[in-house]
């Protein structure tokens, strides 16, 4: 659903020329200091990144699904950590107060992540709730005007740098499963949250990914997401399945990149005398990026639209997140090919650095595999429907 045409393409369009002129340009500076520089963010701030899919009377833009997507697309043409920089306070970082959040709580959190002055991010994963979330340890026992939470949460981007933490923990000792457990948000500076250095990672340099540890963190109770116990575990459902769309945006806006930085190489390179995209093999490769590029585009839109229509989507925004993850490592593995040993060679190209950084797309926010069951799930669900 689109609103307005005019405004979503002159947004497209600063966002466009933004990655080209800020983000590209900087991506080796990102990269070595393992930071987003501050004036980059700020900059971010000052364009709205922030908010983009934040209500515009808590001062975001308000953008629909699929206009989100189209957002998504554009702004992740470039180094990952630009996009992870705002991407958790306009998904999951805000979502679930968005979707389930009482009025109070709305008012007094999401302006500040819309504008970038708090840094959101979501703390649903733990040493033994990774693909199987509904296993959450963390616990949380109403004391009087307060709920105290006692856990440690890992994998969890933002953690290092986050303000605001959407933390899931279990308010019903006797349950199991996905029943009992509700979400809070936990505010930086509450005694007994704490989080670690960013991890040593593979890739994604410049993206800090920690640990929350709760240790007795005594949250005021009117921090329950939705002021109700024991659904927490249906509030993470509603913001992953519209995260996985947006995730799977993500995924192919850098597999847009590679494609362009592979076609720039395969113009130019030359060998025996001709450009190296004259030679079928190459010309094969490139080939098979676009295609699968585009179908990954229409999945994703097509499932943006459903969301936005009130349709369920739980099947196909697994279906987007699983091809798309996939698809944008197929991409990478072929990208690399295509430029031979300048393509392992970080000298040469930032290649190997996407090669890296793309590789966890399709480990994060369910595992391909984790989705493969889904989706046969989803399938015998609507099936039997």
């Amino acid at each position: 659903m689109i609103r307005d045409n005019d405004k979503l393409d002159a947004l497209l369009s600063e966002v466009h020329d933004w990655v080209r002129e800020v983000a590209h340009p900087n991506e080796d500076r990102v990269a070595e200091a393992d930071e987003v520089p501050a004036e980059i963010v700020a900059d971010m701030a000052a364009r709205g990144f922030f908010g983009w899919s934040i209500p515009e009377e808590y001062g975001g833009l308000g953008l629909t699904t699929e206009e989100l997507i189209l957002g998504a697309l554009e702004l992740s043409q470039c180094s990952v950590a630009y996009r992870a920089r705002v991407g958790t306070n306009t998904g999951i970082g805000s979502e679930a107060l968005v979707a389930d959040g009482t009025e109070e709580q709305k008012r007094r959190f999401l302006p500040r992540l819309a504008s970038g002055e708090a840094t959101g991010c979501l703390s649903l994963t733990e040493p033994n709730a990774g693909s199987d979330a509904s296993n959450i340890e963390t616990t949380a026992r109403r004391d009087g005007d307060a709920y105290v939470i006692d856990g440690r949460k890992c994998y969890i981007t933002n953690a290092p740098i986050a303000d605001l933490f959407t933390v899931f923990a279990r308010t019903d000792p006797d349950s199991t499963g996905a029943r009992g457990v509700s979400a809070f948000i936990v505010e930086r500076g509450t005694p007994g949250l704490s989080t670690s250095p960013g991890y040593r990672m593979m890739g994604q340099a410049g993206s800090p990914v920690g640990e929350v540890i709760l240790e007795n963190c005594r949250v005021p109770a009117d921090n329950l997401i939705g002021g109700v116990e024991g659904v927490g575990f249906k509030t993470a459902m509603k913001v992953l399945n519209k995260q996985r769309i947006h995730l799977a945006a993500l995924c192919t806006g850098p597999a847009i990149r590679m494609l362009d930085l592979a076609l720039d190489h395969a113009t130019t390179r030359q060998q025996s005398g001709r450009p190296i995209v004259d030679f079928q093999l190459v010309a094969a490769l490139l080939a098979d990026c676009q295609t699968e590029i585009h179908a990954a585009r229409a999945l994703i839109l097509e499932t943006a639209r459903a969301r936005d229509e009130g349709r369920d989507i739980a099947l196909e925004a697994s279906i987007c997140k699983y091809f798309a993850s996939e698809m944008c490592g197929r991409v990478a593995d072929r990208a690399v090919q295509v430029f031979g040993g300048a393509g392992y060679v970080a000298n040469h190209s930032p290649i190997e650095r996407y090669y890296r950084d793309v590789r966890l797309f399709r480990i994060y926010e369910g595992t391909s595999q984790i989705h493969q069951l889904n989706i046969v799930k989803q399938t015998l669900r609507r099936r039997a429907s």
